[in-house]
């Protein structure tokens, strides 16, 4: 994202083994989205998986389920290398994630001691807690209309790196559910873009998977992109194989009542 390209998601919430790391990676995807919000598997799946995703080089970014300090730390002290938190509508919010998800003297993160993220590698504690201070990326995720209202103070929050706009949920809240294009999605849009490059941030997109609206939004300047999970995968796959075959077995019976 730095360099100006996207950062493409790939969601994890029906998957159970760390195999979906390689298969993200073989796809094109440069994160993992597990999520631990609307997802039913518990930490010790997703530490598995997050270790996975560190050796096949896709990036382990995990939805936490709420805003308890431990929700966020455990992931990251079992190989996460990203949290994103749903639901955070104010800058103290903001602020609380950063404290808990950042060690002195950047935050108020515990201790404790050799990560995964940096190989095990034995080192100074100071050490371990500046690299994972450098490396740990953390998102916000603005879902309502006060989110939206404070975009501007949400990005500037230090230690926050990318202001992520949950689109479902947003909409749900505006009343214009699943509405994407509705002009009141798109300023929400246009007031958080501005905001993260007034700020020096990135600017994320969730829940959209049109391609004509996801280019609308990534036309804009969003770059943290959560490009579909994979229930959603599965099923858009499967479906298409279904209706190839059906239209063979249709098209067998057909010519079948024409030779008779």
């Amino acid at each position: 994202m730095q360099a100006g390209e996207l950062a493409i998601g790939f969601g994890v919430r029906v998957s159970r083994t760390v195999d979906v790391a390689k298969i993200a990676k073989a796809c094109g995807f440069d994160w993992l989205f597990i999520d631990m919000e609307h997802g039913a598997f518990d930490l010790e799946t997703a530490a598995q998986m997050s270790v996975a995703a560190l050796d096949a080089g896709v990036t382990p970014i995990v939805r936490v389920p709420g805003h308890e300090h431990y929700h966020a730390t455990r992931v990251l002290d079992s190989g996460g290398m990203g949290i994103v938190v749903p639901h955070v509508d104010t800058p103290e919010q903001a602020h609380r994630v950063a404290e808990n998800c950042r060690f002195p003297p950047l935050g108020r993160r515990s201790v404790a001691g050799v990560l995964p993220q940096l190989g095990y590698e034995s080192m100074p504690t100071a050490e371990i807690m500046r690299r994972a201070n450098e490396i740990t990326l953390l998102v916000v995720m603005l879902e309502t209309e006060e989110a939206i209202a404070n975009a501007d103070a949400i990005a500037a929050t230090p230690g926050i790196d990318v202001v992520l706009i949950g689109t479902s949920d947003l909409s749900a809240e505006m009343g214009i559910a699943g509405q994407f294009t509705h002009a009141r999605v798109e300023a929400a849009y246009a007031k958080t873009i501005a905001a993260t490059r007034k700020h020096g941030k990135f600017a994320g997109m969730g829940g959209i998977y049109d391609h004509a609206i996801m280019s609308k939004y990534i036309g804009m300047g969003a770059q943290f992109i959560l490009g579909g999970a994979d229930l959603s995968f599965l099923m858009a796959g499967a479906r298409d194989r279904a209706k190839f075959v059906r239209s063979l077995d249709a098209a067998a019976a057909k010519k079948g009542a024409a030779a008779s």
